[in-house]
C-alpha cells in the first residue's frame, strides 16, 4: 500500500486585540455601536477566544457592557426574543 501525502499541520493567524496598540478604538460604556460588535444576538457578551481580545481588554469591555444595560443604553436580551 502506498502512503498518504504528510498533511500540513493548519496555521492560524493570531487574532490582534482590537483595543491595544497603535490607534487602538477606545471602551467607552456610551460607544453602543462598538459595544455591540462583541454581544451576540442573543444578548450574551462574546468570550476573548472568539472576539481576539486580549484578557485585560476584556474585562474592561465586560464592564463597559455591564454599565450600558444598567442605564438602558443597551438591552439585557436580544431582539428575537421580543418577537416570542
Amino acid at each position: 500500500m502506498s502512503e498518504a501525502p504528510a498533511r500540513r499541520p493548519f496555521a492560524r493567524r493570531r487574532k490582534t486585540c482590537p483595543f491595544s496598540g497603535e490607534g487602538a478604538l477606545a471602551i467607552d460604556y456610551k460607544d453602543i455601536k462598538t459595544l455591540n460588535r462583541f454581544v451576540s444576538e442573543r444578548g450574551k457578551i462574546m468570550p476573548s477566544r472568539i472576539t481576539g481580545v486580549s484578557t485585560k481588554k476584556q474585562r474592561e469591555l465586560a464592564l463597559a457592557i455591564k454599565r450600558a444595560r444598567m442605564i438602558a443604553l443597551m438591552p439585557f436580551v436580544g431582539d428575537e426574543n421580543y418577537n416570542k
